[in-house]
């Protein structure tokens, strides 16, 4: 998210938004911080690939005006045409701004060595991404965003309320299930808080 809707929710997000959700980040949990505890800057940062345009995915693209922006074509349509896409209506001040965007069809290898790859798991959006990085030695991981919030909905089956095909999310669940229990990899969750409570923090950069 932008750090603006940290300071100012309701000025980021408007009112009606901010009813039915709490901004729960702390100073320092944004992007450019949060970069710099890894000696990170923003204009080190070649390639950015957006899941999808949700405010909660894309609201940091403006830190970042050297990067390339990888985004899947019918997301970046359907999000430049408000409306078009019933129930689907990302908010401008997120993703539309003076940056490199690069549409892409389906799936996508970054740097053409197959080490990173981004795949369609449409429904959640329209042109919702995974990613999958071959780490080496057979280790693959996936990040796979909101195509599955949590363990549960690929354990159980069972697609979160907030999405814009049902039939389409559950084809790009079993997408990822097959990942997960046929190849190995390791899947990373968008929203579980038992598995990102787990994953250790990265110090604090010395300065």
């Amino acid at each position: 998210m932008h750090c603006q809707a940290r300071l100012d929710p309701v000025g980021r997000l408007g009112a009606e938004r901010v009813k039915r959700l709490t901004v729960k980040s702390k100073e320092g949990d944004d992007i450019v911080p949060q970069l710099a505890r890894l000696g990170v800057k923003p204009s080190d940062v070649r390639y950015v690939a957006n899941s999808h345009l949700h405010f909660d995915h894309c609201g940091g693209n403006e830190f970042f005006p050297r990067a390339t922006f990888l985004v899947q074509r019918p997301e970046l349509e359907a999000a430049r045409r408000p409306g078009f896409v019933p129930s689907y209506n990302p908010s401008p001040i997120d993703f539309d701004h003076a940056l490199d965007y690069q549409m892409i069809d389906g799936e996508h290898d970054v740097f053409g060595d197959g080490a990173v790859v981004l795949i369609p798991t449409y429904g959640h959006t329209p042109g919702h991404q995974s990613l999958l990085v071959r780490a080496g030695k057979g280790a693959q991981l996936v990040c796979a965003s909101d195509a599955c919030y949590t363990r549960e909905n690929m354990d159980r089956d069972v697609l979160p309320k907030i999405l814009w095909d049902a039939a389409v999310m559950r084809d790009s669940l079993a997408t990822l299930r097959t990942l997960r229990d046929r190849a190995g990899a390791t899947m990373m969750y968008g929203h579980d808080p038992e598995q990102w409570e787990a994953i250790p923090r990265a110090p604090a950069a010395v300065l």
